[in-house]
């Protein structure tokens, strides 16, 4: 597990830059306790997570939308299997709502958050390795799921196996220096054991019956001294080493075993030495270490509150741009409204300003006017023709009434 209090920057060492591929290997393992290829991956048809996904590296390939989105999802799924209801997120919702929701939430379960939410949008670093880790350990106390120690299986060794190598390589050795090749002039010299059984094997067949008397030499001492100094030479025999001899392998073993006492001897002392070397620069790093504290003790003491006061106030100020984040929101609704209502307006502007309208509406009054005037025209000729016609037959009928007599046809005509 990883300590709430592993982000202070004083205390950090050399290797606190690897730290989090350390914690995601954690991370990975604990995801894996709790069933998270069933129950995030197969349901969102999401690929496996690497040992160092969510670990910041520039040697490694890194996708912060597919990350950050990667890390909602699993902490919303960790927070649900710690027994507290929350909505899972959603790929268009705003990122600082949601880094809001998932740190109110890790505080609640008591986890210290003393960095920016913004570090989280990211989807990757130790920030989002730490949220992770602590939220699967929440969810594994809800499980009740303990840690055990690994029972590492005991391996028997084949020592017989491991003897004959051993004697293998080290009767290779005594086998190449006893084959070393000799000089010229004793090779020729130089009888095999072979040959010489076979010679007696053969002397014994040819003398197997057993003689009488008991054989006498009467060859002169001088003479076999001689035909012994000029056989001599001849009668080296070479022994061919068997490679299973167990009297080798004893020989090997007191050797080995004069080699260790000899050189345990020698160590002993360097060790015995370094001892009371490291014993008593421990004595002298405990008692500075003592005396470090006392002379500390108070700087301590307004570190620790200074360090309160500083949670208190990230506390208030996460409260506090969690709502600025809320009004960002509606800001942000309010200006695309805007946008809508200054877009509808400057369209009604476009076609208010356009004269073709007023164009087509002159055109059709002056073609108005043309067929008004045609109209009139015709009015006109239609009321002279009326007149002529009235005229004409009020002309006809004065005649006819002052006329005296009425001819016959015209009368036959009525």
């Amino acid at each position: 597990m990883v300590d709430d209090n592993r982000r202070g920057d004083d205390e950090r060492g050399p290797g606190a830059a690897y730290q989090m591929f350390v914690v995601m290997e954690d991370l990975l393992d604990k995801l894996k306790l709790l069933d998270y290829e069933e129950e995030v991956l197969a349901k969102h048809n999401m690929k496996a997570l690497s040992r160092h996904y969510f670990a910041s590296s520039a040697y490694m390939p890194s996708n912060p939308g597919e990350q950050f989105f990667m890390f909602t999802i699993i902490a919303s799924w960790l927070i649900n299997a710690a027994g507290r209801p929350f909505e899972q997120p959603q790929e268009y919702d705003d990122p600082n709502a949601t880094v809001s929701n998932i740190l109110s939430q890790l505080r609640a379960f008591g986890g210290l958050v003393d960095f920016p939410p913004s570090k989280l949008k990211a989807g990757s670093g130790e920030h989002v390795c730490y949220v992770l880790d602590r939220l699967a350990e929440e969810a594994l106390k809800e499980r009740v799921f303990s840690w055990r120690r690994p029972n590492y299986p005991t391996e028997e060794m084949e020592e017989e196996s491991v003897m004959e190598d051993d004697a293998e390589l080290t009767l290779s050795k005594v086998e190449e220096e006893m084959t070393e090749e000799p000089d010229d002039c004793e090779e020729e010299n130089v009888m095999d054991l072979e040959a010489l059984k076979s010679r007696t094997n053969q002397s014994e067949a040819k003398l197997s019956s057993k003689p009488d008397n008991i054989l006498e030499s009467n060859m002169d001492s001088a003479e076999w001294n001689l035909e012994v100094e000029r056989v001599l030479p001849q009668l080296k025999v070479t022994i061919r080493t068997d490679h299973k001899d167990w009297r080798i392998h004893v020989d090997q073993m007191h050797q080995h075993k004069d080699g260790i006492k000899s050189s345990l001897k020698e160590a002993k002392g360097y060790l015995d030495k370094l001892q009371e070397e490291i014993g008593k620069t421990l004595e002298k790093v405990g008692s500075r270490e003592k005396y470090i504290n006392n002379q500390l003790e108070h700087l301590i003491q307004d570190y620790r509150s200074a360090q309160s006061k500083l949670s208190e106030a990230r506390e208030c100020y996460q409260q506090g741009s969690g709502g600025v984040t809320e009004r960002t929101r509606v800001l942000a609704e309010i200006t695309e409204e805007l946008e809508k209502v200054k877009q509808e307006m400057e369209e009604k502007g476009s076609s208010m300003s356009d004269g073709a309208p007023v164009v087509k509406i002159k055109q059709s009054l002056t073609k108005l006017k043309q067929e008004i005037v045609q109209m009139d025209i015709r009015i006109g000729v239609v009321e002279h023709t009326l007149l002529q016609a009235k005229l004409k037959e009020k002309s006809n009928m004065t005649r006819d009434m002052h006329a005296t007599n009425i001819p016959e046809p015209a009368i036959g005509a009525y």
